[in-house]
């Protein structure tokens, strides 16, 4: 994999002195103090890497503390023979002040990234300055078979970075197409561990959701290295793709407030900055379509969400999020006509037609190893299909080859398709309308 910093994605620098961290040197000092008490640490070399800060500016915290009778040096009685590093313990006074600085937040590790440093990183790799080209679009797209004119459509959509809404039948691929749009994007960014807000820790990276593209990090305790080099309080990362369905609440959008480890944690859209929030199945939610719609009216806008801490301070985060809505209903239906003016691009997902239809079954059939059969599919278009109109959906091909698959199997016989195992699939596919008896 080429671990290259991509073209027009410009690294945080790193910071060349304590003052250049944006950090107060009480909130440094802390979490120094913290993390040596949690992780048991004494080398400056590790203290270095779990704060994800230089080793001579952690050095220097270091000796502030020291000056301070929070550390004092253990020398090198602990030293072994590939390292002859000075080893530093907690003094009483700075057990004393770990555990009251955990008493006030339990955050220990990476120093966090001052949100305005993290606002001015949003806008060297912001989703809207991505310029995608068809090819790399269809390439995303990977061996879905769409309609021709649907690339046409979605292409300026991603470039624009700005919402869309895709809607039609349920089962041809909106899903899909959403993912399709986040594996074209293709570059990487760089995701803070935590941001600070007015002495407050909001932990934004999450191995669920970011990626991490770094095969090795830069290393904090080497003097020189060549390539790129980069504030290591940033994870370099694929862009985030985030999905949320039907478990999608408004609380999820604000933060969450851990009272017992008095931290934060981001809500889903900061997690998915530089990326994209899919908003999967709208209208299944428990919120109505048009309530969600409206709490994303000014980030959509204005390019800036708000947030809240406990205290009720407001303040304002980067919004730099390519949002996808995707639902089974049509938009009418569920908003208003000032909620669809503020989705920037509406785009309609059919089902395929016959010809389509048929290129995908053969694919799918190809793919898993079933020979086609020309009577069973000759059978299945002229006494299934009719039976429900004639509506075809992507879906289809895969439910139907996968049920005759699991019945040769259970037969054990080889992989066929034949009138008779069509009947089978379709009725698993499809469910008689009949009363039951209670």
């Amino acid at each position: 994999m080429n671990m290259q910093v991509p073209l027009g994605v410009q690294p945080p620098p790193q910071p060349k002195s304590l003052a250049e961290t944006g950090l107060s040197s009480v909130m440094m000092r802390d979490i120094l103090l913290k993390t040596m008490f949690r992780m048991n640490l004494d080398l400056v070399s590790d203290l270095s890497r779990a704060i994800s800060l230089p080793v001579v500016l952690t050095q220097e915290l270091v000796d502030a503390a020291r000056q301070q009778r929070l550390l004092e040096a253990k020398g090198t009685l602990n030293a072994t023979s590939t390292s002859n590093e000075m080893g530093y313990q907690l003094t009483d006074a700075g057990k004393a002040r770990a555990l009251d600085a955990l008493s006030q937040s339990e955050y220990y590790g990476a120093l966090p990234v001052p949100l305005a440093a993290y606002s001015a990183q949003m806008k060297r790799q912001s989703v809207r300055d991505i310029k995608l080209t068809r090819p790399e679009l269809m390439k995303g797209m990977g061996h879905l078979i769409l309609p021709p004119d649907l690339i046409s459509n979605l292409g300026p959509a991603v470039t624009s970075g700005r919402s869309i809404l895709m809607y039609g039948p349920p089962g041809n691929g909106k899903s899909s197409i959403s993912n399709g749009i986040r594996a074209a994007l293709g570059d990487k960014i760089y995701i803070p561990r935590a941001i600070e807000y007015s002495g407050q820790v909001i932990t934004v990276f999450d191995p669920i959701v970011h990626s991490s593209a770094e095969e090795s990090i830069d290393d904090p305790t080497a003097l020189r290295r060549t390539g790129n080099r980069y504030d290591n309080r940033y994870v370099y990362c694929e862009r985030p793709s985030v999905i949320t369905g039907g478990e999608l609440t408004l609380d999820m959008l604000d933060l969450k407030y851990n009272p017992t480890a008095r931290t934060y944690q981001a809500p889903l859209q900061l997690k998915a900055s530089g990326g994209i929030f899919i908003v999967d199945d709208l209208g299944r939610q428990a919120e109505p379509p048009q309530k969600l719609v409206n709490r994303w009216i000014v980030p959509l806008e204005e390019s800036r969400d708000i947030l809240a801490l406990q205290s009720g301070e407001k303040f304002t985060v980067p919004f730099d999020t390519l949002v996808i809505f995707s639902t089974n209903f049509h938009p009418n239906e569920i908003f208003d006509g000032a909620a669809l003016r503020r989705i920037f691009f509406k785009i309609k997902i059919d089902g395929p037609n016959q010809e389509m239809f048929l290129k995908i079954f053969a694919m799918v059939a190809k793919k898993k190893k079933v020979p086609l059969d020309e009577a069973t599919l000759i059978y299945m278009l002229k006494s299934k299909y009719p039976i429900i109109a004639n509506n075809f959906a992507n879906y289809q091909p895969t439910f139907l080859i996968d049920q005759m698959i699991a019945v040769c199997e259970f037969e054990g016989i080889p992989y066929q398709m034949t009138p008779e195992l069509m009947d089978r699939a379709w009725g698993n596919m499809f469910v008689k309308q009949e009363s039951i008896a209670k």
